[in-house]
């Protein structure tokens, strides 16, 4: 599925449960975001049309069924075509202004793990200058560049930090294997030097034009990799 059909059937039903949908959204981690997105607008939508009013107040009663009436049929139907001019606006404006907002880094390298964990399977064998002409290509982190091989790079290639084209790298630590997100300077970027979920841990420090991100398993496999990266990375 494009990504123009998936945005209109996003727009139209969030929680649509079609198979196509459902494995279009699981593509791309920006594409999670963004449906999560609309749903939790949808779910205020729905609030909002639920309505209390007094029993005993015909008019209001008479509003409340009508209110009702509208939001099973644009379930049914999609929207009414105002509604559909409104919902629209407002999940434009809403998704416009998360990619203008802060950036968690630590949180969007847990979930770039997550989302393509066949990375940590693969083994391309890669070199330091096939990164090299990935970096150059970013053209937005200068000159920096890899002087020799870090050690074993099993996989790298471009990935998207809210907006922001970077590098998804999977290099072997001390034991296991650690992946590297490579993302440019941005203001809007936050990043925390230690971050972590119930399953990995992660390490973040920036250089001179980009924000460098290690994740793992076990702490002495990011000190290994962020040790190599400070001998061969200028």
């Amino acid at each position: 599925m494009d990504e123009l059909k998936f945005r209109r059937q996003a727009y139209g039903e969030p929680n649509n449960q079609d198979p196509e949908f459902l494995q279009a959204a699981m593509e791309s981690a920006e594409r999670e975001v963004f449906l999560n997105d609309l749903k939790g607008l949808d779910n205020k939508i729905e609030k909002a049309l639920n309505i209390d009013v007094p029993d005993d107040l015909a008019a209001k009663l008479l509003l409340r069924q009508q209110l009702q009436h509208h939001h099973s049929q644009r379930r049914k139907t999609g929207f009414a075509f105002a509604m559909v001019a409104s919902v629209a606006f407002l999940a434009g404006i809403t998704f416009t202004l998360l990619r203008m907002g802060p950036v968690d880094l630590g949180q969007h390298a847990l979930a770039h793990v997550y989302h393509e964990d066949k990375a940590l399977q693969l083994d391309n064998n890669v070199q330091y200058q096939d990164v090299n002409f990935q970096l150059a290509s970013l053209g937005t982190v200068g000159d920096m560049k890899f002087t020799q091989q870090p050690g074993k790079m099993f996989y790298s290639t471009y990935c998207d930090f809210q907006g922001v084209k970077s590098l998804h790298i999977v290099m072997q630590g001390e034991q296991g294997k650690v992946t590297l997100f490579i993302v440019p300077l941005e203001e809007r970027m936050v990043l925390e030097q230690a971050f972590s979920d119930s399953k990995y841990k992660g390490l973040g420090f920036a250089t001179d034009s980009a924000y460098m991100l290690l994740v793992g398993e076990e702490s002495n496999d990011l000190n290994y990799v962020k040790d190599e990266i400070k001998q061969t990375f200028i």
